[in-house]
């Protein structure tokens, strides 16, 4: 399993940017497949984005797309979520998590992850 830390968080307005990063250890960091998901209170955790293991294909869930943006950056065994006009259904936990997937794909499935960070706490107010 690979380890994983995740930052960035805050409380912020409806409307603002915010850059969530995960910095990860202990395995070789391109051999994984990166997601963001997010749990808010009395909801099950969903899928937010993903990314491939070496950048190539990328997925967001539909209530995101066109405000957040994954990125990676191998050499720096980091995966980091850039998130824009920010809406108070944003609000919740967000975690990242690593699936080992040998090909260019990306996965929405949480049970497909088999390391996940502790979570950072996002909250928009309207």
């Amino acid at each position: 399993q690979v380890q994983l830390v995740e930052s960035g968080g805050g409380l912020v307005q409806g409307g603002d940017s915010l850059r969530l990063s995960c910095a990860a250890s202990g395995r070789t960091f391109s051999d994984y497949a990166m997601g963001w998901f997010r749990q808010a209170p009395g909801k099950e955790r969903e899928f937010v984005s993903g990314i491939s293991r070496l950048g190539a294909v990328t997925k967001y869930a539909d209530s995101v797309k066109g405000r957040f943006t994954i990125s990676r950056d191998n050499a720096k065994n980091a995966v980091y979520l850039t998130m824009s006009s920010l809406k108070s259904d944003d609000t919740a936990v967000y975690y990242c998590a690593a699936a080992r997937i040998s090909r260019a794909v990306v996965t929405t499935v949480v049970s497909a992850y088999d390391s996940w960070g502790q979570g950072t706490q996002v909250t928009v107010s309207a």
